[in-house]
């Protein structure tokens, strides 16, 4: 599924990359016609008992249903299954468990992989809820949690890794500094030092295939560009090889993971468009990027597909396309203050913290920021951009006149 980017004097040409999915989503999950006829899309069934017609089936099902058979409510439903199976096969790997939020997929598979006494190393640049639940709820379980600079080279990272080092978390890039990581190179300290790697691949979704990097399990918050509409909230947990089924599934179970029938199916119909959206998306970004590195208001634009942002070499080299989201950092002296100005004289852009939805979204990225290492904190104010399904001009005018406005 990989193919050579095309490139202008501008750079990349962005958005054709994600055409390579749009036969496929638009018809995995449909409905299978009977001799009666179907709907295109499936039903939704909801329900918490599932019935059988003796014991000794009943008990057949039980266990931990490892193929995910139809046990009861908490174990999954039949929507889920289905979505399950489509975000496997865009993920490119052998099962995938669905839960009920991105930070449930960090946490149900940060907790499947970790035991009392290991050491997790996490990028400085991680979510963070999941840094969050790493020194909080894995902190009193016994789990020891380092951090490591997202743009580490090899001898900086073997630095951070321990001999207890169980899990290295990757995130690349990261959702609001856009450092990109060296994936197949993480991949390779991580099992050279018998350690697993986790990937937060939510920006990457279908643009990076984790497991042809030497990712052990891959993650996505469902809720961005799979539901594309900013009214569902699920998570996935995709994985390649059976032992780490095994152990993913008994901690979904074991932990009551699981994803709404509702939420599944209304992910399982925002998939179905994934591929036309990103591809605009992913467009209108980079022209927005590309536009306003030339303001003189703006001092870097983090977007990797960017030719003169740091990384960019290796999302050329891994990534087929990019996203929607990216970073502004503004010229020194303009304000905090002056940037929120800014920001709330938009007309175009909500303010808001989740992106991959069909509007435009900004959020302050700067001051609220946690780092245990000062690479990567932008220098001065700065703010994220989350580019939606407008037409890009206007998102142009809207931000060119609030920029014209900026008191330094």
């Amino acid at each position: 599924m990989r193919h050579r980017k095309k490139t202008t004097e501008t750079g990349p040409v962005i958005g054709e990359g994600w055409q390579k999915f749009a036969t496929f989503l638009t018809h995995a999950g449909r409905q299978t016609p009977d001799q009666k006829g179907s709907f295109v899309n499936m039903p939704v069934e909801r329900g918490s008992t599932v019935i059988f017609p003796t014991v000794e089936e009943m008990e057949a099902q039980g266990g931990y249903a490892y193929d995910h058979q139809l046990v009861y409510g908490a174990m999954g439903n039949p929507v889920q299954h289905r979505l399950e199976q489509v975000i496997t096969a865009l993920e490119g790997g052998s099962h995938t468990q669905v839960v009920n939020s991105g930070l449930a997929a960090c946490s149900v598979a940060l907790l499947a992989f970790l035991k009392a006494g290991d050491h997790l190393l996490l990028p400085d640049s991680v979510y963070g809820p999941t840094r969050r639940f790493a020194l909080g709820t894995l902190a009193r379980f016994g789990v020891e949690t380092g951090f490591y600079p997202p743009r580490a080279d090899e001898a900086t990272l073997r630095a951070h890794i321990r001999p207890n080092t169980t899990v290295i978390f990757a995130e690349s890039p990261g959702s609001h500094t856009f450092e990109v990581q060296d994936i197949p190179l993480i991949a390779r300290m991580a099992h050279g030092a018998g350690a697993r790697l986790l990937l937060d691949n939510t920006w990457g979704i279908g643009a990076f295939q984790p497991f042809t990097s030497g990712v052990d399990v891959s993650i996505q918050a469902l809720t961005k560009y799979p539901s594309g509409h900013a009214d569902v909230i699920l998570g996935s947990i995709t994985v390649q090889r059976p032992e780490h089924w095994q152990a993913l599934r008994r901690a979904a179970i074991e932990l009551g993971a699981c994803g709404a029938p509702d939420d599944c199916w209304l992910t399982l119909r925002g998939l179905k468009t994934m591929a036309v959206r990103l591809s605009q998306q992913a467009r209108s970004a980079y022209e927005l990027a590309f536009w306003l590195e030339s303001r003189p208001e703006v001092a870097r634009v983090r977007h990797p597909a960017l030719p003169g942002c740091p990384g960019h070499e290796i999302w050329k080299r891994d990534f087929t396309d990019a996203s929607g989201l990216f970073g502004v950092e503004l010229a020194e002296g303009i304000t905090q203050e002056a940037m929120i100005v800014l920001l709330n004289g938009l007309n175009l852009f909500s303010i808001g913290a989740s992106w991959g939805g069909y509007e435009s979204l900004v959020l302050p990225t700067s001051g609220g920021l946690t780092r245990h290492h000062e690479e990567g904190l932008p220098k001065g104010a700065a703010f994220r951009i989350q580019v939606g399904l407008e037409n890009v001009a206007d998102l142009k005018a809207d931000l060119a006149r609030g920029l014209d406005g900026l008191k330094r």
